[in-house]
């Protein structure tokens, strides 16, 4: 546990009068994301700037510094058998809190318990004027800056070097189930989507190798009544197969080939492309495995609504993300010039004109 925040914002200052370039670096579990520019960066490493800082059960609120890793704040919520609800991936022991934030990673509640952009309150980061600021603050009902705080997640450190991170918290809940049960794809987007919109404990929803997994968590009573009006069997090893979709473990994920994914309307019919799929957050998030043109890929994405970005292999040197709009990419660049106006920060990550 270590406060390195004025030795960070010194080597902040420093970069930004020699005009060198920063790469961010948290636990490294998320190199991988973004683009791939071969631009040489120095290094700015805040896994050391970690601990927790305060930690308030009553009030459901923790802050820690950004480099924290996961795990040591789960175990400090566990004791309080407490959790963070927007399900973190551990890609790696060392994921810290900040990196999760700036990546926007959010496990498979997210369309029940939020993403990590909604539970945020507030962050500490220097910007690239190398200034230390505070946005947002520890409760919902402060709302000053609280935009500036979820701007940082999917900005992947272009945005400014984040320091410190409050978030909302929530009780761990009395009893959780997996309904497993043998159905297509489309099917499972269909059934997904009608167990959605009933008044039921349902916190997840994937399908995965020709089986829809429907989690319950909430009320033993709740729980144990929906087991008995729906279909399906129950998964005595659905807690594992939650962890591992949480954390990227699935087979899915360790491929050669290039790994997409898409964010679109849940109800949107499945795209007919030759490849693996995994349907996740009640199909609004689905994983696509297999070689694919970007522009083919970005208009199937719109054509369902949403978007998609090419999540790991392929040729990362070209853009990965989904195109913006003229409007979207001048606001982004305004963006950018507010925060990092000597473009010190992780350049290029997102796209290739940031």
């Amino acid at each position: 546990m270590a406060d390195l925040s004025e030795q960070l914002q010194q080597q902040v200052l420093a970069a930004r009068a020699d005009r060198r370039p920063l790469s961010i670096v948290g636990g490294d579990t998320k190199a991988f994301m973004g683009r791939s520019t071969h631009v040489e960066c120095e290094r700015l490493v805040l896994s050391g700037h970690s601990g927790i800082l305060t930690y308030h059960p009553v009030e459901l609120v923790l802050t820690a510094r950004a480099g924290t890793p996961l795990t040591e704040l789960e175990a400090a919520l566990a004791e309080q058998n407490q959790m963070l609800s927007f399900e973190p991936p551990r890609l790696g022991p060392a994921a810290t809190i900040g990196g999760t934030l700036a990546c926007n990673q959010s496990g498979p509640g997210r369309p029940w318990w939020g993403s990590v952009r909604d539970q945020v309150l507030g962050i500490r980061m220097i910007n690239g004027l190398g200034e230390h600021l505070r946005f947002g603050g520890q409760v919902m009902k402060n709302v000053a800056g609280y935009d500036v705080s979820r701007l940082q997640a999917g900005a992947m450190g272009t945005l400014g070097v984040i320091t410190e991170v409050s978030l909302k918290v929530l009780p761990k809940p009395a009893a959780s189930r997996t309904l497993k049960l043998a159905v297509g794809p489309e099917e499972a987007i269909e059934i997904m989507n009608r167990r959605a919109l009933e008044s039921r404990p349902l916190t997840a929803a994937c399908w995965y190798q020709g089986n829809l997994y429907l989690r319950l968590s909430g009320a033993h009573s709740a729980v144990e009544a929906t087991l008995l009006r729906w279909n399906g069997e129950v998964d005595e090893a659905g807690d594992r197969f939650w962890q591992q979709l949480r954390d990227q473990q699935l087979a899915l994920f360790d491929d050669d080939q290039p790994l997409w994914r898409f964010s679109v309307n849940p109800c949107a019919p499945l795209a007919d492309l030759d490849g693996e799929w995994l349907l996740d957050w009640g199909g609004a998030q689905r994983w696509y495995r297999g070689d694919a043109d970007q522009a083919r890929m970005e208009a199937i994405a719109a054509a369902a609504g949403g978007q998609v970005s090419r999540y790991r292999g392929g040729d990362r040197q070209q853009e990965v993300m989904h195109a913006l709009s003229p409007a979207m990419q001048q606001l982004q660049q305004r963006l950018k010039r507010a925060f990092d106006p000597d473009h010190l920060f992780n350049p290029g990550r997102v796209y290739s004109w940031m």
